[in-house]
């Protein structure tokens, strides 16, 4: 019974200090928003709103947006994947709700339960396609003065809900040339993914 006792009280120390190491992650509101908003192209920088963490950890508002767009800062518990997103802000409630069903430990299901609630009418999704930008590098790697990563990349996925790549004209299966494929054909979130080759930074 002791032993277990100090497993106990090990396994709890591990833990803490897990966190504590994590929550060292969390870079200053002005490092946040610089890195977020290198996801946007150029011009939608500077009035994209900007969600990030504060020191508690909690995901809030670090920049009210004077435009039409939203920036996603990286998230500080994945250093080694540290990736800032940006799209107009009739994607949101969908970024939203997947954000709230991942902290509800439903991560497996959060695409059954979007698509039902698309589906009931109680999750918008846009009727027009919508592009979501993506930039993503390392934290070791973060300029904190500029936001950019020296080993940055970039992703830009178009939802287009319900499409099929044969109407399209375009594949459905990945590829490392630069080239439009659509992921998830026909279903609610189907959306056309451009990945610049993997070996370009920018």
């Amino acid at each position: 019974m002791k032993q277990l006792f100090h497993l106990f009280v090990c396994l709890c120390f591990i833990s803490a200090a897990a966190f504590a190491q994590t929550k060292d992650n969390i870079l200053p509101a002005a490092v946040q928003i610089k890195a977020a908003t290198q996801a946007a192209p150029a011009e939608f920088r500077d009035g994209a709103a900007v969600l990030g963490y504060n020191s508690n950890g909690e995901l809030v508002v670090l920049r009210k947006g004077t435009n039409d767009y939203t920036c996603l800062a990286p998230d500080y518990r994945t250093p080694k994947y540290f990736a800032a997103y940006c799209y107009p802000n009739s994607l949101e409630p969908f970024m939203k709700r997947g954000r709230e069903l991942i902290a509800e430990g439903k991560r497996k299901d959060r695409d059954a339960i979007r698509q039902k609630e698309v589906a009931d009418g109680k999750l918008p999704m846009p009727k027009t396609p919508t592009t979501l930008f993506a930039y993503w590098g390392t934290l070791e790697n973060l300029n904190k003065e500029t936001g950019e990563m020296s080993d940055g990349k970039r992703r830009y996925v178009i939802y287009v809900p319900y499409a099929r790549a044969a109407d399209l004209g375009m594949s459905n299966k990945p590829n490392n040339l630069g080239q439009p494929w659509l992921m998830d054909e026909g279903s609610y979130k189907a959306h056309i993914m451009i990945t610049p080759p993997l070996d370009h930074k920018h």
